[in-house]
């Protein structure tokens, strides 16, 4: 069995990319900081995990998907390779993701990036957002 479960920050915006033809399809690119669960004393250790994925997944990494956000995907490993320009073998790992969701709120995710704290009235703690009373007949469901 070929499955990989990760969770980690963004290091950078996702890069995507379209193919070409009649048909084109998003290919996205990302690299997530993965944190190691067991570490020495006073030392930070992060894995670096080169990620792929393709079409619709491609295309919601690349509207929601920003650097030093958390994220949890899933997928698998596939390796190759390739011969670079100087003519030597370069062999390639990455994970082709198959799921991917937010693994934290949006006011975390400001917080993690900017430093912001959201503003009252916004957001809960929690990330939820308060819902003003008597507006229920505006609702889409009940």
């Amino acid at each position: 069995m070929n499955k990989v479960v990760l969770m980690g920050r963004l290091t950078r915006d996702p890069e995507v990319r379209y193919t070409q033809g009649d048909n084109p399809t998003a290919i996205a690119r990302y690299t997530l900081a993965v944190d190691r669960r067991f570490k020495r004393e006073g030392e930070t250790t992060a894995d670096f995990i080169s990620c792929v994925t393709f079409g619709k997944l491609a295309e919601f990494a690349e509207k929601y998907f920003r650097q030093g956000l958390k994220v949890i995907v899933s997928g698998r490993i596939q390796t190759g390779s390739y011969t670079n320009k100087e003519g030597r073998k370069v062999y390639t790992t990455d994970v082709v993701i198959e799921e991917q969701d937010f693994a934290e709120s949006k006011g975390a995710a400001k917080e993690t990036n900017q430093g912001n704290v959201p503003a009252a009235g916004q957001e809960d703690a929690d990330g939820f957002m308060n819902i003003p009373d008597g507006i229920d007949e505006e609702l889409p469901f009940s």
